[in-house]
């Protein structure tokens, strides 16, 4: 079961990078361009907010589950800043479940406006924040806090 959902974390990860990116583009673009709020923008600034809220419970539930989190053991022989189960049990949970918030704040927010203007700037500054958080606390497999690989088999 861990290990499945290990998989379905770890993958889901592009589809929110992807759909941050892509928001963040169609923001700029609706910026630089004048162009209406339509309903597909909506839909892609809710789906982006939908997809974010997957990865954080699928995240959460691999928290309370997960071997790293639970049975941490102290490596004194590291020379890192922060061990690898410090690094999960504190930071990684704790940076993105406020990316999430973050991009959720920016999505109700954008939902609000009142132009179309101020949506898609909303869009643009709160997602951008979220992407920037993300990409801090995702365990890149050239960070020094935490090795992950690009694509986790099962």
């Amino acid at each position: 079961m861990y290990q499945t959902f290990l998989f379905l974390h770890a993958a889901n990860r592009y589809l929110v990078l992807i759909s941050l990116v892509y928001a963040i583009v169609m923001a700029g673009n609706g910026i630089r361009s004048g162009r209406v709020f339509s309903p597909l923008n909506n839909t892609v600034r809710h789906l982006t907010a939908t997809i974010g809220h997957i990865q954080l419970m699928l995240g959460l539930y691999l928290y309370i589950i997960s071997p790293i989190v639970k049975y941490s053991v102290v490596d004194s022989s590291s020379h890192k800043i922060i061990s690898e189960a410090a690094f999960f049990r504190y930071l990684h949970v704790f940076l993105m479940t406020v990316a999430i918030v973050i991009m959720t704040i920016g999505s109700a927010k954008a939902k609000r406006m009142e132009t179309d203007k101020q949506k898609f700037m909303t869009i643009l500054v709160w997602f951008s924040i979220a992407l920037l958080v993300i990409l801090i606390a995702i365990p890149w497999p050239f960070s020094p806090l935490a090795k992950r690989p690009y694509f986790r088999s099962f």
